[in-house]
């Protein structure tokens, strides 16, 4: 046979694998700055107006280091990110849970910003973590910390949230053993309907406890999820009005400051929210503090006959003649 030439093994390729570019996504770079929410900075940067180091960035997904890279938003230049706050603020009846509302009904916002400079003299951007409805009332999470308020809000999060609920009538025991395993309402708002029927899901199982009797009964109860109006939906399908609601815990956290009153969170707290938005188990104080309970039903006045009064037996002074 004739001998064949040894092959050479082919060359190795000097070309290296592109390194992928360091640093954080525009967007969240944006975010992190007070500039609008993630979703809004994704349309800012489409629309054309954000420049990185003087060329349009109008593709998203694209990474900066905002330390190095000058970054201008409609010719502005970037800051860098803000601090990071926390606050929790007990939401009063009659306001809605958005930065700016078409109807000009009240804002949360503007409870937040009753110190026009904010509560530490820096000009941060908050926005509410989840919604509590126009009549809803109680706990509600402000943060500037766009990760950890998308994290919280995811239901695969698991993050408990505990509500006191007034309901009209008086519901039976198998009518609230519904609720605690599960109930089927409309995914959407009453009125839709999609494909020729109603979008309906069935409910997480859920904790309900009677915290006090009475022909309009007060519960707790707490859920993992929070779909559009959803406490109202649970007790429609079984037959009852919700007269009341009101947000008294959020993860560890408990409602402890007045309506319409904020606070600012401690590491400790944020410490605890960032493990329950990762779904590790958290344990709130044994002790509900004052605003976190049910006040004391007020006594009612009596409404029998009047009481009869009798006259002094003291005898009359005479006049003087």
């Amino acid at each position: 046979m004739p001998n064949e030439k040894a092959q050479k093994p082919a060359a190795k390729s000097s070309t290296k694998p592109a390194e992928e570019p360091k640093g954080d996504r525009l967007q969240k770079i944006l975010a992190q700055a007070g500039i609008a929410s993630r979703r809004k900075a994704e349309e800012i940067i489409l629309e054309g107006r954000v420049q990185v180091n003087g060329t349009t960035i109008t593709e998203l997904g694209t990474k900066h280091d905002a330390e190095k890279d000058h970054i201008r938003v409609d010719g502005k230049l970037l800051k860098g990110p803000e601090k990071q706050r926390y606050y929790m603020l007990n939401k009063p009846r009659g306001y809605v849970t958005t930065l700016n509302d078409p109807e000009k009904r009240p804002t949360v916002m503007q409870l937040m910003a009753q110190h026009k400079s904010g509560p530490h003299g820096d000009q941060v951007r908050l926005y509410p973590v989840g919604r509590l409805d126009y009549l809803s009332e109680g706990l509600l999470l402000m943060t500037n910390d766009g990760e950890l308020a998308n994290a919280l809000s995811k239901a695969a999060a698991g993050v408990e949230k505990t509500y006191l609920v007034k309901v009209s009538g008086v519901p039976p025991a198998s009518a609230l053993d519904q609720i605690r395993r599960g109930i089927m309402i409309d995914r959407g708002r009453l009125d839709e309907v999609r494909s020729g029927r109603r979008d309906r899901i069935i409910t997480a199982p859920a904790k309900l406890e009677l915290v006090r009797g009475g022909d309009n009964p007060w519960y707790e109860l707490t859920l993992t999820e929070g779909r559009n109006r959803q406490l109202r939906k649970m007790f429609e399908e079984i037959g009852h009005h919700v007269e009341k609601i009101r947000r008294i815990g959020y993860g560890a956290l408990r409602l402890d400051v007045p309506p319409g009153e904020f606070r600012e969170l401690t590491l400790g707290e944020v410490t605890a929210l960032d493990r329950a938005s990762k779904g590790k188990k958290v344990v709130p104080k044994k002790n509900l503090p004052e605003f976190a309970q049910l006040k004391a039903p007020a006594k009612k006045k009596p409404t029998g006959p009047p009481r009869r009064t009798f006259a002094s037996k003291a005898k009359p002074t005479r006049r003087a003649v």
